[in-house]
């Protein structure tokens, strides 16, 4: 399984954006330079996080994005579906006849490993990727 770039970005940002721990909005300019992007780029995924509501967007000469909640606040799954959307990893694409008319086995076991992973990653907090960061003296 793997997911987008587009993801792995996103992830970055919102630790980038909690280790600032300010309420001054980071650019969008110093956000893609820490990634090595382009800022266009990485301002359609920052869109999509803002549309779920998990930073805001501040116009202006000093603007740029902030947190709206707080790190312990903000899953990994919560950003995975932001950039990713909430579409199922598998659907059936074949017709069932017979005894596997009443559903598909294969894609009922995929949900079910699915809503496992959904579990795990929404335990998984950008609050728990600072914790283990070392200290900068």
């Amino acid at each position: 399984m793997k997911f987008s770039k587009a993801t792995n970005y996103a992830l970055h940002s919102m630790v980038h954006l909690a280790m600032e721990n300010t309420n001054e909005a980071v650019g969008v300019d110093t956000l893609a330079q820490r990634q090595k992007l382009s800022p266009t780029y990485l301002s359609k995924i920052l869109t999509k996080l803002s549309k779920a509501g998990l930073i805001e967007s501040t116009p202006g000469v000093k603007g740029g994005y902030r947190l709206v909640r707080e790190p312990e606040e903000c899953s990994f799954l919560d950003v995975i579906q932001a950039t990713e959307g909430y579409e199922s990893l598998l659907n059936c694409t074949m017709s069932h006849d017979g005894k596997w008319s009443q559903t598909c086995l294969i894609e009922r076991t995929m949900s079910e490993v699915e809503d496992k992973m959904k579990e795990e990653l929404a335990s998984k907090t950008i609050a728990g990727i600072l914790l283990q960061m070392p200290e900068k003296n």
